[in-house]
């Protein structure tokens, strides 16, 4: 039995001129709202082995929000994962270690709402706000088993919850 988490990054500051928009951090209640939901979701005893991140500045933030709670997990970042389409995701979670037995990946949308919603075979996932997670379990012993519509168990939280 394997666990997904689906996270999307918290709320970032608006757009400077000039500036890119990988480059936005978190604002200050994005700092808050993480921190909340990395705390919710160890409240609810789902221990990661591995967080995959977009290398955008705002993901890798919301990813040390949850690393401080989870610091036994190994973080790596993807620039790949920066506006990545639901199939783009299905295929970086296929090249995943099998040892990994519950994987978050924090990322943007609406390629991961769209992804939650192609694994959830409950229900469909309307959309992610900022700093929401989806997590569920997937009875599968190898992620490259990982097919549409697999997802049980799914959960949607959001900070204002």
């Amino acid at each position: 039995m394997k666990r997904l988490t689906l996270i999307r990054h918290a709320l970032a500051e608006d757009k400077l001129p000039g500036q890119r928009d990988w480059d936005r951090p978190l604002s200050k209640s994005g700092v808050m709202d993480a921190a909340t939901m990395a705390m919710r979701l160890k409240i609810k005893n789902h221990k990661p082995d591995l967080i995959l991140m977009s290398s955008a500045l705002r993901t890798q933030q919301t990813a040390e929000r949850f690393h401080h709670y989870f610091p036994s997990a190994e973080i790596e970042p993807y620039d790949e994962l920066y506006l990545a389409t639901s199939s783009q995701l299905l295929r970086l979670v296929h090249t995943q270690p099998d040892n990994a037995n519950h994987l978050i990946i924090i990322g943007h949308n609406p390629g991961l709402t769209e992804f939650a919603d192609m694994i959830s075979n409950e229900y469909r996932i309307q959309g992610m706000p900022t700093a929401s997670l989806v997590t569920m379990k997937l009875d599968i012993t190898s992620w490259q088993a990982l097919r549409p519509a697999m997802g049980s168990s799914v959960e949607l939280d959001h900070p204002h919850n």
